[in-house]
């Protein structure tokens, strides 16, 4: 049984809850889970959901790629928020946040070795039991790649599929900021990650800053984002997807703009436009990227160390 069909949402955030309410077209909402109190909820929320809008709370703190044992109290307390707002899915990343006792702060890559691997999917497994409902992973934006890496991004989340039964979120922005930023391949992670699988996808902006692409959230959504959703719609017809927008909010109409931009890259399984797709690395084991798409190809940023999505 698949994900029902979700249409296009945006993140809900108490500064654009007025927003929100009134921009048109907006289908359902994604919500921070840990911004969340069960039996508490804002007002503006409880009225999206009495208007018949989908809420689905996303974590980001679980550390599901942790080493260390998983903390079940987070993920209590996100069954109970999507308990309380009869969510039909909820989420969180593969990543890990937490490691000796310290908190990164950010959602920090896991090195994708098959012990890791190993790890992902025994806290996965775990937090399944405890939510009671499709879960769903999503992949993050990363500043740096691990040595002794053994399986492409692609193939760890094929893989964590197949052993868990658990659903993706594929966040196109994140795509684009590690084929900026790490020279990975977006194509072949689109060829490699079960399609079939994706509950929704996340759209969002950024910015360059000293050569490195940084997915603040705060920024337009760009060309080349949508180009990658487009690509994605090609090959595939995803539930739903998200506007996400963590800060610096601009005017209703430049919300409702961006949300436009989106259903209608959603609208048909046309070829993506092919202008400015991120670099793309030539993979003989993998599905070729388009031609056309290659054609756009510019030189790959080095990684820097560093931590990397922020949370």
């Amino acid at each position: 049984m698949g994900v029902e069909r979700l249409g296009v949402g945006i993140g809900w955030r108490p500064e654009i809850d007025l927003s929100i309410a009134r921009l048109p077209g907006v289908e359902w909402v994604e919500v921070i889970a840990e911004n969340l109190h069960p039996g508490n909820l804002p007002a503006s929320l409880v009225e999206l959901r009495e208007r018949g809008l989908p809420v689905l709370p996303h974590a980001v703190s679980l550390s599901l790629g942790g080493a260390e044992p998983l903390d079940t109290r987070r993920v209590e307390h996100l069954a109970a928020v999507a308990d309380e707002l009869d969510a039909p899915l909820a989420s969180d990343h593969v990543c890990f946040v937490r490691a000796g006792g310290l908190d990164a702060g950010h959602l920090v890559p896991l090195p994708r070795t098959r012990e890791a691997l190993d790890v992902l999917v025994d806290n996965v497994r775990l937090a399944q039991s405890i939510v009671g409902r499709p879960f769903a992973l999503e992949n993050i934006a990363a500043l740096l790649e691990w040595p002794d890496v053994e399986l492409s991004e692609g193939a760890f989340l094929a893989e964590l599929v197949s052993r868990t039964g658990c659903w993706l979120i594929v966040d196109v922005a994140n795509l684009y900021a590690n084929a900026r930023n790490l020279g990975a391949d977006p194509v072949g992670f689109l060829a490699e990650v079960p399609l079939e699988r994706v509950a929704y996808v996340h759209v969002a902006g950024g910015i360059e800053v000293g050569g490195l692409y940084h997915d603040t959230h705060t920024h337009p959504v760009l060309p080349e984002v949508l180009d990658l959703l487009g690509e994605l719609r090609r090959r595939s017809e995803p539930p739903g997807a998200l506007l996400e927008r963590d800060g610096a909010y601009p005017p209703d109409d430049e919300l409702a703009g961006e949300l436009e931009s989106i259903r209608q890259r959603l609208g048909g399984a046309g070829p993506a436009r092919q202008a400015g797709l991120p670099a793309v690395r030539e993979q003989p084991a993998r599905q070729a990227a388009p031609r056309a798409i290659r054609a756009q190809v510019g030189g790959a940023l080095p990684a820097r160390p560093t931590h990397g999505e922020r949370r």
